[in-house]
């Protein structure tokens, strides 16, 4: 029993063992231990542990308006982020193929050695969230739940609208975790199916955007909403437009600032996790489509000039 207990301990303390085979099942002060024997048993130290990373997935650029919000929030955080472009947009798509997209971004993302997984994506957040938090052991955080409670500390009359893809408005996820906190709310709800296409092909300053907004917007002017959540991270890419036809007592609510807020939220109450992580603030960008497109749109959104982007494919 003793030499089992001794050798769980140095598992669970993050050390790849090569050969203990002469070990000796003795208890010893840890530290000094190691320090004695840590050659002569060829114990390697697990160099992953020291630079697990936060984990970013969308389906394009848009879940670059939360990363921009952890960086900014989060500066000595590593991050990986991981843009599905191949498969943009994810709003048309079925509740079986987001479940199996996102399925298959996390696996990938765990063999680089995350920490944690933020689905920037509110469609993802919307049809896949629970599923793969139930699946997977490793924390999964969504952009809903956020922007939900900052929508419903800034109304004030209980009358909030939501922008967002044809897949997150149908599933009405936004409603039910808004009455969750205001059970008397009214949510309007209103699908912009394409806000995203614009945005992913450049069209973010183009005049027909501008019409665009105007026709999507037309039914929450004439509403009494008081607050409008732009449910799309893409969204905020069109913050500036969105401004321009919504009237200026509406309150706008961009995720990204709330959902990076909640992450530091949770690293706070563990923080076991950053304890075995190195602080580096490096970002490794991902995509499965062009590596060119993804690094002109990254470059500009985020202010910096430095960005390689990988072009990876999923199996």
């Amino acid at each position: 029993m003793a030499g089992n207990f001794f050798y769980s301990k140095v598992y669970k303390g993050g050390f790849a063992i090569k050969s203990l085979e002469n070990a000796r099942p003795r208890r010893y002060n840890s530290k000094i231990w190691w320090s004695i024997h840590k050659r002569r048993f060829n114990i390697v130290e697990n160099k992953n542990r020291n630079t697990a990373a936060i984990g970013v997935f969308d389906s394009g650029v848009g879940g670059l308006t939360v990363t921009r919000e952890i960086m900014r929030q989060l500066p000595n955080e590593n991050v990986v982020y991981f843009g599905d472009t191949a498969r943009v947009p994810y709003g048309s798509k079925s509740k079986n193929n987001i479940i199996r997209f996102s399925r298959q971004i996390i696996r990938f993302l765990k063999t680089k050695n995350v920490k944690a997984i933020v689905i920037a994506c509110n469609t993802a957040s919307a049809l896949a969230l629970e599923t793969v938090q139930q699946e997977f052991d490793i924390p999964i955080i969504g952009v809903i739940v956020p922007g939900a409670r900052a929508a419903v500390r800034e109304t004030r009359n209980g009358q909030i609208g939501v922008l967002g893809t044809e897949a997150t408005i149908k599933s009405e996820t936004y409603t039910k975790e808004i009455r969750k906190l205001m059970p008397e709310a009214e949510v309007i709800g209103k699908p912009c199916p394409l806000f995203v296409p614009l945005v992913e092909e450049g069209f973010a300053k183009h005049k027909i955007t501008e019409e665009v907004i105007d026709i999507y917007l037309s039914d929450m002017r004439k509403s009494e909403i008081d607050t409008l959540i732009l449910g799309c991270t893409h969204y905020p890419l069109l913050l500036d437009k969105i401004r321009q036809f919504t009237p200026g007592h509406i309150r706008i609510i961009a995720q990204g600032e709330y959902v990076a807020r909640s992450l530091q939220d949770y690293l706070n109450r563990h923080p076991e996790m950053d304890a075995r992580c190195e602080k580096g603030g490096k970002c490794r960008f991902l995509t499965t489509e062009s590596e060119n497109k993804f690094e002109e749109s990254a470059s500009i959104f985020l202010g910096r000039q430095d960005i390689k982007v990988e072009s990876i494919a999923l199996e």
